[in-house]
């Protein structure tokens, strides 16, 4: 039991390698697979080891992807959920409502491919234009697609989605401002209709059910979207702030420097002043030892012919 349980410890260890590996930037991939592919082999799980050296380099675009889905779990999650809903909805709704919806989806579309630029950015790495086309291309297969869906949530993409033509609408199953269908043939008067009747308002119901799970997802999105653009703002303002207060920074350090400067020129000059002082200082006191030498002597002379005299 515990070589078991060993085994399936390794095998989530490597999920979770794969998922690290996956979300790292492109540029340090390579190095990063030999690295944790090293580590498997030197740890003995050859398995480990192959599949880690199985993993293809995303590009910089489906890396931005992954990061998306690896940095934000719960609002990717609602991604999904609205792909399921707009899905079904195109395969159920009226056109007005098809179309209310795909606007939505635009929306939220544009926020999540932000979202996903910023994150690259944040992480070291500015997404091009045509990369960042990249992004939305895959977010919209995401939408439309559910393999492609599906791809996205293993977060380990390595290439951009390609979105079908048009969202699935089914051939058995027309819009509601489809032409009529003709009129069935008479059926005799003793068939009861109650449950042909009952059916119909079974799907009835259930249409209605798919369309407000629709209408759900597309109320959460705009939610999110709306969610982002604040973040936005918010962001912007904080930038105006540091911006503001690098400005300020950068003219007290000026203002420091000169400061610095006219206190080291005063420095200069009173250190020239006091070595003055000083060489002044000893001339005057080899002045007045001379003088004391001289006065001495003189002293001396006088005592001397005093003596004589007497």
């Amino acid at each position: 039991m515990r070589r078991n349980g060993g085994r399936e410890s390794e095998v989530r260890d490597v999920e979770i390698l794969l998922d690290e590996l996956y979300a790292t930037a492109p540029p340090h991939f390579v190095s990063r697979r030999a690295e944790l592919a090293a580590r498997a082999r030197t740890d003995g799980r050859a398995e480990d080891a192959r599949r880690i050296r199985a993993a293809r380099r995303p590009t910089l675009a489906a890396w931005a992807a992954n990061l998306l889905w690896h940095s934000q779990p719960t609002e990717s999650r609602r991604f999904l959920e609205l792909g399921r809903g707009l899905r079904e909805a195109y395969r159920t709704l009226d056109a007005a409502e098809i179309k209310e919806l795909s606007d939505q989806r635009t929306s939220v579309v544009a926020a999540m491919s932000r979202q996903a630029a910023t994150l690259a950015r944040e992480a070291g790495h500015r997404l091009s234009d045509a990369a960042q086309q990249d992004v939305a291309s895959t977010l919209r297969a995401v939408l439309a697609d559910e393999s492609a869906a599906d791809l996205w949530a293993t977060g380990r993409l390595e290439g951009a989605l390609t979105p079908p033509t048009a969202f699935p609408s089914g051939e058995d199953a027309a819009p509601a401002s489809a032409a009529p269908a003709p009129k069935a043939r008479a059926r005799p008067r003793t068939e009861p209709k109650a449950p042909k009747d009952e059916l119909a308002e079974r799907r009835r119901q259930k249409r209605e059910q798919r369309a407000e799970k629709a209408r759900e997802a597309a109320d959460a999105a705009h939610q999110l979207l709306q969610k982002r653009r604040t973040e936005r703002q918010e962001a912007d303002a904080s930038l105006q702030r540091a911006r503001a207060r690098h400005d300020l920074a950068r003219q007290q350090v000026a203002d420091a420097e000169q400061e610095l400067s006219g206190a080291r020129e005063e420095l200069r000059r009173a250190e020239q002043e006091r070595q003055a002082a000083e060489e002044r200082g000893g001339a005057a006191r080899d002045a007045v030892t001379a003088a004391e030498r001289a006065a001495r002597e003189a002293a001396e002379t006088a005592r001397n012919l005093l003596g004589e005299l007497d």
